[in-house]
């Protein structure tokens, strides 16, 4: 069996015991390409990460693709990645690309409008989006205003923090005022590469089931 299989066969198991799995959703992944995450590009580990989370899209979303996004202080929406063609991608489509912006400094809230943007006015859909935004630290403050002014749409913002930087911005999410409904949650992981794919799934779904409840229960879903 592949990775990406036994990748499927864990996130299935998670879904389930989530009551997750007659939900349909479309998923998205905004990777940090700021200079600090160099390193994690070169060593193979955000194409690892891509690999993981599109075994998640693969059991939500009905053509089992992964939206994907790149920032630092400017961003880019790249090609969906699929089953077909996740080999390489990270190699391919980002680093080998020479018209994305690499490895400046972190500017969260242009690429956040941006996603927006895609699912309530380019593509609205009454499909959930669930959003993972991988981050190394150093968040804006100002990520406050999109995610209050996404807080009545169909979009859910998982924040994974990697590595040991300063993520206090993303650890005051669920204490943030002025929001329709709690709409974000962030956990942070030390090494990615020491997670397993069990215990990244369990926590990448925490509070994604309690915000589907709710968002139905507001009339956003």
């Amino acid at each position: 069996m592949t990775t990406i299989s036994l990748m499927k066969k864990t996130a299935s198991v998670i879904l389930e015991k989530k009551k997750l799995t007659n939900v349909v959703a479309r998923v998205g992944i905004i990777l940090d390409i700021s200079g600090s995450m160099r390193t994690l590009y070169k060593n193979g580990t955000v194409q690892k990460v891509v690999e993981r989370i599109l075994a998640v899209a693969s059991q939500f979303d009905d053509d089992g693709s992964l939206d994907v996004w790149v920032y630092d202080n400017e961003f880019s929406r790249l090609k969906s990645v699929t089953e077909r063609d996740f080999v390489n991608y990270v190699e391919e489509y980002i680093l080998n690309n020479d018209l994305i912006h690499k490895f400046g400094r972190n500017d969260e809230p242009p690429v956040m409008e941006d996603v927006i943007n895609k699912y309530t006015v380019e593509q609205p859909a009454k499909e959930p989006t669930f959003i993972v935004f991988i981050n190394d630290g150093g968040c804006k403050r100002t990520i406050k205003n999109p995610i209050v002014a996404s807080s009545n749409k169909p979009i859910f913002w998982q924040f994974v923090g990697i590595g040991n930087s300063n993520f206090e911005v993303l650890e005051k999410l669920d204490t943030m005022d002025g929001r329709f409904i709690d709409n974000a949650n962030f956990f942070h992981i030390e090494d990615i590469e020491k997670i397993s794919d069990e215990e990244l799934y369990n926590n990448l779904l925490n509070e994604f089931p309690s915000w589907l409840i709710d968002a139905k229960e507001k009339g956003i879903l």
